[in-house]
């Protein structure tokens, strides 16, 4: 997420009312998480797994619990509890505004398309030309839709990020700052659900169709022309190139890629990354003809015990 304009770093410490390191004027450009940060980006980090990573990332001020050297040509921002202060800092840019109507003035919305009754488009929306969005979907704010797209009744775009800290005193949930993203031609069933980015945005390619009741997680990318049938899940972050097909009920890990030209059979789970044009089937998802070979092998275990 970038600010919409620069800030110091001295001006980033006053929000969140943290000690610094670094120049007062060091430049400050937005925040994201590690896995899109860029300079001028702030990246928080409250475990040390995660220091030599985050301290390591291309961001350049890093948002820290610990007092640690800093690495040439960055900053720090010292905090006891960098979790919340991230979520300070989106409450700061991107706060929560309140819908006073149904379809926003706020928003953008193209020739020839057609919003349906009982549909909710948020404030600072985007949708392009030629677009149907059918009754009782819910589009949130700052999401953009190309043009051509079609989605069906209860699909909500834009919700928050399923990402939580454990605390004694409950779950806390990490703000969801970012956007979803939507290219032209693509088809969206009834009763999907697309989380926004936490930071960054999630995204949907080119001339993909998506069946009733799938599950996109945040800061998710989804090629180009992929299909995914019903009740397919995807974790947040997640890589999907081009041309990919998901059949149904298919569960799929956050942080995994999935290659393009690949099939997934339904039902499997996928739980690392999968390799260019392959076919995948099972839990753990497993090369397709590797599984079936090893299945006609367990069959044949009743008839082997049998005539030993």
């Amino acid at each position: 997420m970038k600010f919409p304009q620069q800030h110091t770093l001295q001006q980033i410490a006053t929000i969140i009312d943290a000690e610094f390191v670094g120049d007062s004027a060091f430049p400050v450009l937005g925040m994201n998480e590690i896995h899109v940060v860029n300079a001028g980006d702030i990246v928080f980090v409250d475990h040390p797994k995660y220091y030599d990573k985050a301290l390591k990332s291309a961001a350049t001020i890093i948002l820290i619990n610990k007092k640690v050297d800093c690495p040439k040509g960055k900053a720090l921002l010292i905090s006891d509890d960098p979790f919340r202060d991230f979520n300070k800092l989106t409450d700061y840019f991107k706060p929560f505004q309140k819908a006073t109507q149904s379809i926003s003035d706020s928003s953008s919305i193209g020739e020839n398309t057609t919003i349906q009754p009982t549909a909710f488009v948020g404030n600072n929306v985007t949708i392009g030309n030629n677009c149907v969005i059918h009754a009782n979907v819910s589009i949130y704010d700052h999401s953009v839709i190309g043009d051509n797209v079609i989605i069906h009744s209860n699909t909500v775009i834009g919700a928050p990020a399923f990402y939580y800290k454990n605390r004694s005193t409950g779950f806390d949930q990490l703000k969801s700052g970012g956007r979803v993203v939507i290219e032209k031609n693509v088809d969206i069933g009834a009763s999907c659900t697309i989380d926004r980015g936490v930071s960054g945005d999630t995204f949907i390619g080119e001339g993909s169709k998506l069946d009733n009741q799938v599950h996109i997680g945040h800061d998710t990318v989804l090629g180009k022309k992929c299909l995914i049938a019903s009740q397919a899940g995807i974790a947040g972050c997640v890589i999907i190139e081009d041309e990919v097909t998901i059949w149904g009920q298919v569960g799929i890990r956050s942080d995994v890629r999935i290659r393009k030209n690949v099939e997934i059979f339904a039902q499997s789970g996928v739980s690392k990354s999968l390799k260019e044009g392959e076919k995948y089937f099972g839990t753990p998802a497993t090369e397709a003809k590797k599984w079936f070979r090893e299945a006609a092998s367990i069959r044949q275990i009743p008839r082997l015990l049998k005539n030993k």
